[in-house]
């Protein structure tokens, strides 16, 4: 990288440079501090192209990091990261946005090892009830927007406990038709082992939809409630019993939660359920259980307790006015 993101440069008079915080093969992410809102921390995300990086060269980097941008620039979600800023500095794009300082599941799951037991379940089905909401929301969008690359070093955790999804380094519209949908030779379009659907690996553009990033969000799963990483679906295309069991890993978790991650990892897109909302009903129907914080499921009990509360509580005070006068007299 250029010495324009040594630590304590000052860009364009506002953003310094204070540490590295990630880097990668076409990029690097700083935390920098604001100089125009003190006390303010950001993410400045760094990209430069290099010859092979992307079919199409440098151009086409560019227009994917300001596709990038425009996209994230428009979204509005409290489990999102906001961008903020967007500017060229000599040969890289840079990209500001919120920074997160909190530790990433990945920490967490290393933490739970260290301790030989797997992470509180609770706490994993109020994670994934977030990330269920923020990805309806991206793949609400229109065309819908597909983040590519769930996984847990990507899902950072706020002093609050929530969480923020980051890293939106493959950030798609899911339109085959969109010039911004931009296809890699490589890694750019493969998301990560061992979370990346088997579609990713295709690098087809038009193959990879919603229940790409569902894939990605089961498998992650997998990995919060057994700390071990799921094989990859390549591993699993060779060798179909590549996939180690969940309740031989966990003898604890519930049947329901296995049913809906093996759901979430079906190798093939059309096996899976059609979308994340669909998915995260099924799962909280089957845990009676679990206190669901989600809205309430039209035609389940607390649908129906919802939708008819108000003529339930009324007819519960006429009950208790009748028995009281009964008494009474």
């Amino acid at each position: 990288m250029s010495n324009h993101f040594s630590p304590g440069n000052v860009i364009r008079d506002r953003y310094e440079i204070q540490a590295l915080i990630g880097q990668g093969g076409m990029g690097a992410v700083y935390r920098v501090a604001d100089h125009r809102l003190p006390g303010r921390l950001c993410a400045l995300k760094v990209m430069r192209a290099q010859p092979g990086d992307l079919l199409g060269g440098e151009d086409a980097v560019r227009r994917q990091f300001l596709a990038e941008a425009s996209t994230l620039g428009r979204l509005d979600h409290p489990n999102l990261p906001k961008v903020s800023d967007y500017f060229n500095l000599d040969a890289y794009d840079c990209l500001v946005m919120d920074y997160v300082a909190g530790p990433d599941l990945n920490q967490r799951i290393a933490e739970a090892r260290r301790h030989a037991r797997p992470l509180p379940l609770a706490d994993v089905l109020a994670w994934l009830d977030q990330l269920c909401d923020v990805l309806s929301y991206l793949h609400g969008q229109q065309p819908p927007i597909i983040h590519g690359d769930v996984k847990p070093a990507n899902i950072k955790l706020t002093a609050d406990d929530r969480i923020k999804l980051v890293d939106f380094g493959l950030v798609r519209p899911a339109d085959p038709d969109d010039p911004r949908t931009l296809t890699g030779a490589g890694l750019r379009g493969l998301g990560s082992l061992p979370y990346a659907a088997l579609e990713q690996y295709a690098g087809s553009r038009a193959s990879i939809d919603p229940r790409s990033d569902l894939y990605s969000l089961g498998a992650t799963l997998y990995h919060l409630v057994t700390n071990q990483a799921p094989a990859s679906a390549h591993d699993r295309f060779l060798d179909p019993a590549a996939l180690v069991p969940l309740r031989q890993l966990n003898p604890d978790l519930p049947p329901a939660v296995e049913t809906a991650i093996m759901a979430a990892m079906q190798p093939h897109p059309k096996d899976r359920p059609v979308s994340v909302a669909t998915w995260r009903k099924g799962l909280w129907l089957d845990l009676p259980d679990v206190t669901y914080t989600g809205p309430a499921m039209p035609g389940t009990e607390r649908g129906m307790w919802a939708e008819n509360r108000w003529y339930l509580l009324v007819a519960g005070v006429m009950v208790a006015v009748a028995v009281a006068l009964t008494f009474w007299r």
